[in-house]
C-alpha cells in the first residue's frame, strides 16, 4: 500500500472577499462576516496570494474526508458572504388553515391540525424568515444556519400517528437558492 505524502485543495478568493487565518477562519464580504473554528491535527489551513490551501501530510481514510469537510465549509462561507443562501418553502393544508408568523427568534406555527397549542421552530442564528402567504423564504449567509432553520421549520409541522397519505399538512422545501 502507497501513501500519498501530501493532499493539497486550493479555493479561489474573489473580489471583495477578505480571508483572515488565525487560530480560525474568518471571511469578510459584501453581505457580512462569518468565522468558524476549525480543528484537525493532520489538516493545515495556509494563505496564499488570492488562495486558501488546505492540505494535508500523510493522509489516512479520515483525514481525507475531514479536509474535503474543511475545503466545502470553506467554500461554503466564502459563497455565503458574496451570495447568500435562501431556500423557498411552502404551507400547505387541506383540513384546517395554518397561520404562521415570525415572532423574534421563533415561528409560531397555529391552527396546525386544528390544534389549539401552537407549534414553535426555533430560527437560528443570523438567519431572516420571511412569510408571504402560503410562501416562506429562508435568508443568510450561514449556510449551516439556513439549513438547520429550514429542518427545524419542517420538523415543527412533522405529523405523527396518522395516515401520510391522507394528512399532508405542513411546511415544505420546494427549492434552494
Amino acid at each position: 500500500m502507497v501513501l500519498a505524502a501530501a493532499i493539497r485543495e486550493e479555493i479561489e478568493i474573489p473580489e471583495g472577499v477578505k480571508v483572515t487565518l488565525d487560530d480560525e477562519v474568518i471571511v469578510d464580504g459584501p453581505k457580512g462576516k462569518i468565522s468558524r473554528k476549525f480543528n484537525h491535527p493532520k489538516v493545515n489551513i495556509t494563505q496564499e496570494d488570492y488562495k486558501v490551501i488546505v492540505q494535508a501530510n500523510f493522509p489516512k481514510k479520515h483525514d481525507k474526508a475531514m479536509l474535503g469537510t474543511i475545503r466545502s465549509q470553506i467554500s461554503n462561507m466564502i459563497t455565503g458572504v458574496t451570495d447568500g443562501f435562501t431556500y423557498h418553502m411552502k404551507i400547505v393544508y387541506a383540513h384546517f388553515p395554518m397561520t404562521v408568523k415570525v415572532n423574534g427568534d421563533k415561528v409560531v406555527i397555529e391552527n396546525f391540525l386544528g390544534e389549539r397549542s401552537p407549534r414553535y421552530a426555533k430560527i437560528r442564528g443570523d438567519s431572516k424568515v420571511t412569510v408571504k402567504g402560503d410562501e416562506v423564504s429562508v435568508t443568510g449567509i450561514n449556510k449551516d444556519d439556513v439549513g438547520q432553520t429550514m429542518a427545524n421549520l419542517e420538523q415543527a409541522t412533522k405529523i405523527k400517528g396518522r395516515d401520510p397519505r391522507v394528512f399532508q399538512d405542513g411546511i415544505y422545501l420546494i427549492s434552494k437558492e
